[in-house]
């Protein structure tokens, strides 16, 4: 508690005189004509010595209560200091009550934990053949090399996406110019598609919603693609028709780039011999990829599969009979590189696969996919199109 100067109340009745305006107490002297001039100078020293004295005491108050403030701040601190520590202890005494029951309850807890890890053991064995079943265990193959190239033209933005149709007979190839856009070029053949006047025989296909990245697939006489502006909506498009057939959300996806290479694409989509796949990265798994099994006809998630394979100086990758192969450049570009590897059905031994180099071409790729009826890639690089042959062997 803080008290106040114990002469304040009395100096406060000495102060009444000092109100008097000084004009007004000469004019009462003169005409006092001197009388008793000498008690009132008296009695106005004493009020001035009173009033010096109030300003000294109330000066002195001051610091008092600017000690005593500065003393309670530093007992905040000490008391602040004595409860983290409280709290630190407790936690301590809780940490150790938990080990004395863990230890008093362990025979009972080791055998609860073996008939987890056995239920465990038979939920994952029944979910591999339920993935089996799903992803016909007959794609036996992988990919052993990449054989040649051949640059089949080069038109267009430096990204961008062509292919074929793995799911029809026609040879109709599509040109997916760009990163942003909301028209497809469709052209009759491959040899269409290498006349210097090529645009003018296509067919111009315009999308209601224009597409974002380089992901997207053609597959059955649909386009499959990530809409632009939307954080992860898939579009099922149906090139014939021309108009939306179905959409889809992908969980987690769109947040971070799928490549760290090619940040336009936030969504890969891919297509080999088991059908439509998704690929992303998310931040919780440290940027490391992930895939998902879409069925095409429903577009209904199937299964997912966080891979161990970084996005970081990773440009594209693509699914080929279950297993994703991740393509590695620099920065600045240089010998493309496929150096991670990952089967969803465990059915390779990833770490003895060496890396694979892209045959004699120094650059970068916007996006590669896999043609499973025709066991080629189909990638664009620096706005050339290319088709790399490979050579594949089964599975070990």
């Amino acid at each position: 508690c803080i008290f106040l100067p114990r002469t304040v109340n009395a100096s406060a009745s000495l102060i009444c005189p000092l109100h008097l305006d000084t004009q007004q107490q000469t004019i009462g002297l003169k005409e006092m004509g001197g009388r008793g001039t000498g008690k009132e100078r008296i009695r106005l020293e004493k009020c001035n010595q009173d009033i010096l004295d109030y300003v000294e005491e109330f000066r002195d108050f001051s610091k008092m209560v600017l000690s005593r403030l500065a003393g309670l701040n530093n007992y905040k601190a000490e008391v602040k200091s004595e409860v983290e520590n409280l709290l630190t202890r407790i936690e301590r005494a809780q940490r150790d009550i938990d080990y004395f029951g863990s230890v008093t309850d362990s025979n009972t807890c080791i055998e609860v934990h073996e008939d987890l890890v056995k239920q465990q053991l038979f939920e994952e064995a029944e979910e591999k053949k339920k993935l089996k079943l799903m992803l016909n265990a007959s794609c036996d193959h992988m990919l052993a090399g990449i054989k040649s190239l051949k640059v089949v033209k080069k038109t267009g933005d430096k990204h961008g996406s062509w292919m074929k149709d793995p799911g029809k007979k026609h040879t109709k190839i599509y040109l997916l110019n760009g990163s942003v856009n909301n028209v497809i070029l469709e052209f009759a053949n491959i040899m269409t598609f290498m006349e210097s006047n090529h645009t003018l025989k296509a067919r111009r296909v315009t999308l209601p919603f224009p597409w974002e990245g380089t992901g997207h697939v053609i597959y059955q006489g649909f386009l499959f693609y990530h809409r632009y502006g939307s954080l992860n909506e898939i579009i099922k498009f149906n090139i014939q028709k021309r108009n939306t057939a179905d959409q889809m959300l992908l969980p987690g996806a769109g947040r971070i780039p799928a490549y760290q290479l090619s940040p336009s694409t936030k969504i890969d989509l891919a297509i080999d011999e088991q059908g439509l796949w998704a690929i992303h990265a998310e931040p919780e798994t440290g940027g490391n990829i992930v895939i998902t099994k879409i069925n095409h006809i429903t577009m209904a998630v199937e299964h997912t599969w966080d891979t161990s394979c970084n996005s970081k100086d990773a440009e594209a990758a693509f699914m080929a009979c279950n297993t994703l192969y991740v393509v590695y450049n620099f920065p600045s570009g240089g010998t493309s590189r496929i150096q991670c590897v990952y089967d969803v059905l465990d059915a390779v031994n990833t770490y003895e696969i060496p890396v694979l180099h892209f045959p004699k071409r120094q650059g970068s790729h916007s996006t590669i996919h896999y043609n499973p009826k025709e066991k080629q890639l189909f990638a664009w690089g620096d706005g050339s199109q290319i088709i790399y042959k490979l050579h594949t062997k089964q599975k070990v």
